[in-house]
């Protein structure tokens, strides 16, 4: 648990300044616990919803609104930030967002996968395959990261980060219901202060 309140800490403090970004995390979070909900009842729509609605946002906001370069805050570098950053910093998340890109046309240009899969027939196949497709991509990308994280770390910091990552939309939703608010009133950035819920 102490390493799973430094985890959420590190993350809260170091990314997420820009009350645009937080804004676009709260939208998120809603969006993923919808598609939560949605998984017990259409896995691949639940994992479209979450891939198209809550990872862009989430995504848009680490890219183009949270602040770059030197972190006077905390007095360190990006380059440090990016460097011991457990998840996927900047660079893994283009690899994963180009995956995600490439895999509707992968699917349209050999529906079957070269036999790894049932070939669509129709527009809706099509995009229940992009669904299950786009779900195991997010499982394997949730998986081989904690699996490289209890081998390069230890097992302590790879399973709280993973517990880190499927509790954060709560988490999410707990830190940021204030930030449109506070982007309506003109606040660009928030001053990162420790809540209790992730204070360490």
């Amino acid at each position: 648990m102490q390493t799973l309140r430094t985890l959420r800490w590190d993350d809260h403090r170091f990314y997420h300044h820009s009350t645009i970004n937080q804004s676009l995390h709260f939208v998120s979070a809603v969006t993923f616990c919808i598609a939560y909900a949605l998984l017990f009842v259409d896995p691949a729509i639940a994992a479209i919803l979450a891939w198209t609605v809550s990872m862009t946002t989430r995504q848009a906001g680490h890219f183009f609104f949270e602040p770059r370069g030197y972190d006077a805050v905390n007095q360190v570098s990006d380059e440090y930030k990016e460097a011991v950053k457990a998840g996927y910093n900047i660079r893994r998340k283009i690899v994963l967002m180009g995956i995600w890109v490439a895999i509707p046309a992968a699917l349209w240009f050999a529906p079957s996968l070269g036999g790894l899969i049932q070939p669509h027939t129709d527009l809706r196949g099509f995009v229940h395959d992009v669904g299950i497709a786009w779900l195991s991509l997010g499982v394997a990308g949730l998986v081989l990261r904690v699996i490289q994280l209890c081998i390069t770390r230890n097992a302590t910091e790879g399973l709280a980060w993973g517990f880190k990552i499927l509790t954060d939309p709560f988490m999410d939703i707990a830190l940021y219901h204030k930030a449109p608010l506070k982007l309506m009133r003109g606040q660009m950035i928030s001053s990162v202060s420790s809540p209790d819920a992730t204070a360490h």
